[in-house]
């Protein structure tokens, strides 16, 4: 197996993200290699949908593989040799890291290191890889801007993430290896994931069954469409961080960046449920709950420096895109 200086390494490429991601390079003749390990954590049969979609595009290879096997990782690196990676693989959901922390460690940890490792060890141009919202953690400053302090997550997940970017910025000031880390805030979309509020929400609400609104919906979350999410990443993978002057205002010398993917507007959850039911035409039963551990109330994103860097920050409305979300929904819906 060998790639061409242009192939793009995506990790995680059947996960929701991953998927409409490496979707976008190949529309735009950007070949892929991708790779992800088809966890259990949802049913793999939505991943293998994704893939399924993906198969027999001009440009595109998939390769199982878990990265935390590093040996097997490390092989693949060897053989593709890939110039930029983007590494979207890990294991995500704040609640499930109460339930199965070994698993945070195994997917976020071991696996991002055995990805740094084949990035120095290869040379590659430019690594991007997902951060999260959750790594503001009990900051309460909004909005969220990447120079405030992230110092307190209130999840293993954050902590994993943050740890993820501790972690990068080493390996960057280490071995001059530019990379990006990207903050995404509550990315909703087609193809999306089942765990999530907006997926969980429309399946419960088809079927009749209750929904559980946690924190009695006074949480505020800045929800994100995917194709939003896809074009800055596009944007940015062809923008590699150059070392920072002695003034960076993180006094960091680095080849490194943090940039928040957020759309800048927080919505009440209760305002959310209420622009879903409208799409669905029909009411939630709802049954009220307290705020679970290791959420947050609030997450609003600043997008300067996103803006800044490629000329676009995420607008779609979120009536808009949660209609592009149902209209999908239904059709997939139909075809089980």
């Amino acid at each position: 197996m060998s790639g061409s200086s242009s192939t793009v390494l995506v990790t995680g490429a059947a996960g929701f993200i991953g998927f409409h991601f490496t979707r976008a390079l190949l529309h735009r003749g950007i070949p892929v290699v991708g790779v992800d390990n088809l966890t259990p954590y949802y049913d793999p049969a939505l991943k293998r949908a994704r893939l399924a979609e993906l198969d027999g595009t001009a440009g595109f290879r998939f390769e199982p593989l878990d990265l935390a096997d590093r040996d097997a990782t490390a092989a693949l690196f060897a053989a593709l040799k890939p110039r930029r990676v983007v590494h979207l693989a890990a294991q995500a959901g704040v609640r499930y890291s109460l339930e199965a922390p070994f698993a945070y460690v195994d997917a976020n940890l071991v696996g991002t290191a055995s990805v740094l490792e084949g990035c120095r060890h290869q040379g590659c141009d430019h690594l991007v890889f997902a951060s999260t919202s959750s790594v503001y953690g009990g900051n309460t400053k909004l909005p969220f801007e990447e120079s405030d302090p992230v110092d307190h997550p209130v999840s293993l997940y954050a902590a994993t993430k943050r740890a993820n970017e501790l972690m990068a910025h080493t390996y960057a000031h280490l071995y001059a290896l530019p990379t990006t880390g990207l903050r995404f805030f509550t990315v909703y979309g087609p193809w999306g994931r089942p765990d999530m509020a907006y997926f969980s929400f429309t399946e419960a609400i088809r079927a009749g069954r209750p929904i559980r609104l946690f924190n009695h919906g006074a949480m505020r979350r800045d929800f994100t469409y995917v194709d939003d999410v896809v074009e800055a990443m596009v944007r940015l993978i062809d923008v590699p961080p150059a070392p920072a002057g002695r003034d960076a205002p993180d006094r960091s010398t680095a080849p490194f960046r943090l940039y928040n993917i957020g759309n800048h507007t927080p919505v009440p959850l209760r305002e959310f449920l209420a622009v879903l039911e409208g799409l669905l035409g029909a009411r939630a039963i709802v049954e009220e709950a307290p705020m679970q551990p290791g959420d947050v109330e609030a997450t609003f994103a600043d997008v300067e420096a996103l803006r800044a860097a490629v000329g676009f920050a995420p607008k779609t409305p979120l009536g808009d895109g949660l209609a592009r979300f149902v209209d999908w929904y239904d059709a997939w819906s139909a075809r089980r």
